[in-house]
């Protein structure tokens, strides 16, 4: 299940990218400027970074540490 969830993520990163910036072509209310910065930044892969600097714990479930 965690592949899945892994290749998942891979998949559906580059669609919601293309999905912005169809977004931000019709979007009057944003300046040319503002429509770069939010192009380049929906570049980055937020939750596939997230899910890497938790070392890959992200949706598994952790047992409390029983105390002696």
């Amino acid at each position: 299940m965690k592949k899945i969830a892994e290749l998942l993520v891979c998949f559906l990163h580059p669609v919601a990218v293309i999905l912005v910036w169809l977004n931000l072509v019709v979007r009057p209310e944003l300046s040319g400027t503002a429509k770069i910065v939010w192009g380049v930044l929906a570049l980055v892969p937020v939750v596939p970074f997230v899910y890497v600097l938790t070392g890959g714990e992200l949706w598994e479930k952790k047992t409390p540490a029983v105390p002696r």
